[in-house]
């Protein structure tokens, strides 16, 4: 029962998932279109992940007759302009913020670093301090085991995205941030 609640609930919405292409947001992308929602907006940073993974959801839609409209957005969660008129344009309800940067030997190398945590503090932030200011219902943020305690550059980012999540979730009253 829980289950057909929680899909009901979809049915209608307009559900932003950040880092659609990735491992995790495209597993995220084709469970939610399962719920028929009005709009599923793919936002990706890579043409390739989100070509790929818009493709998968069309052919899911076609074999299942979901009439949800996919929108495949090209586009990174540090443009606060970019992100905003989206936000705009398509009224999100929900979000699932699936973004990161996140292969610990990369994130690692000192030429990295800076955009390792621009990317997972700021791009969050940016998330979901619009997500607030557009009355967005629910945001929920994927996060890593690697956050509890951190030791390295990717937890430690993860971790400050959490924090930032959880700093808004304590001050809004219009979002449920989990």
């Amino acid at each position: 029962r829980v289950k057909e609640n929680v899909l009901g609930d979809m049915q209608g919405s307009s559900i932003l998932i950040s880092g659609a292409g990735g491992s995790i947001g495209s597993e995220i992308s084709r469970q939610l279109l399962d719920s028929n929602p009005k709009v599923l907006i793919l936002l990706d940073l890579s043409e390739f992940n989100l070509f790929t993974i818009e493709r998968e959801c069309l052919a899911i839609k076609q074999t299942k007759k979901i009439t949800t409209e996919i929108v495949p957005l090209l586009g990174d969660i540090k443009d606060r302009v970019n992100l905003e008129s989206n936000f705009i344009k398509y009224g999100v309800d929900k979000i699932y913020h699936a973004a990161a940067y996140k292969h610990v030997p990369l994130v690692e190398s000192m030429n990295n670093i800076t955009k390792a945590c621009e990317n997972n503090i700021l791009g969050t932030h940016n998330l979901a301090s619009l997500a607030i200011k557009y009355k967005v219902k629910s945001f929920v943020m994927i996060s890593t085991d690697k956050a509890v305690r951190p030791t390295n550059v990717m937890g430690a980012s993860k971790r400050m995205a959490e924090m930032v999540i959880q700093s808004m979730n304590a001050s809004c009253p219009t979002t449920k941030f989990s």
